[in-house]
């Protein structure tokens, strides 16, 4: 009766063992560190900003998913005061992505519009390397990626956790991405904690809107509004042009 006993229990364990190393659902929290003063220029306005500024914008988003489908959307911000028009735009936007239909669909906001995405999940070409970190009591392996033609993102993700998604639009990788750096942003994401129970399903869906763009149409109506907004002479205005394209595009 003893072997039987241990046997059942070792068995038992073994099969909670492998429930965990294959997570198909789950919310993952995230905490989203910004350097700003990093983004800005050295004009004499951004310099009497940044005066009054903390050197990070620290976030907390949550990625929710299910049935090959993930939505991911701030959550809240960490005890220090962000100003407003710092906050703004980060609160309302909304990823969903729909593995099984290879479809995204995105909210953002831009200076108080809104504009919403539908289009075919981006493709990020990937490079694995033989580096790895535990993320949230996860094994990861980094992988670095480039989006946007040029911006080059260095990614941690677990293939414990099976679906193909992570922070914003990232993508494509064999597991969630629990961990990411866009040193061009300035910009970092770390799981801080993965929830297995209590998964509200009928959350996980896309955003809907009477308009919606392409990941093109988007980016060409974002160049044609701000076309008067920076200067190839002012290396400044085009700093901040640059971040503001990657960050509502992304």
């Amino acid at each position: 009766m003893k072997l039987i006993y241990t046997a059942a229990l070792v068995c038992s364990m073994l099969a909670s063992k492998a429930q965990q190393l294959f997570v198909e659902k789950a919310t993952v929290e995230y905490e989203v560190k910004v350097n700003v003063k990093k983004t800005m220029g050295s004009n004499s306005w951004d310099e009497m900003l940044k005066e009054n500024l903390p050197q990070f914008k620290t976030g907390y988003y949550k990625l929710s998913f299910a049935n090959n489908k993930s939505v991911y959307k701030f959550d809240h911000w960490d005890d220090k005061k962000v100003p407003e028009f710092m906050r703004r735009n980060d609160e309302e936007n909304v990823w969903f992505m729909d593995f099984n239909k290879n479809r995204m669909n995105v909210q953002k906001q831009v200076f108080g519009s809104y504009f919403n995405v539908e289009d075919s999940i981006p493709v990020i070409q990937w490079r694995l390397t033989n580096e790895n970190r535990i993320i949230a009591g996860y094994n990861c392996r980094k992988a670095v990626g480039k989006i946007m033609d040029s911006v080059y993102v260095f990614a941690f993700y677990s293939d414990e956790i099976t679906i193909p998604s992570g922070p914003c639009s990232i993508n494509g990788l064999p597991g969630l991405v629990l961990g990411l750096t866009i040193p061009r942003m300035y910009a970092s994401w770390i799981a801080t904690k993965v929830v297995l129970n209590g998964i509200d399903e009928a959350s996980i869906k896309p955003v809907t809107a009477k308009k919606y763009y392409t990941s093109t149409t988007l980016k060409s109506t974002l160049k044609e509004r701000t076309k008067d907004w920076f200067s190839d002479d002012d290396p400044d205005s085009k700093k901040w042009i640059e971040q503001f394209y990657w960050n509502t595009l992304l």
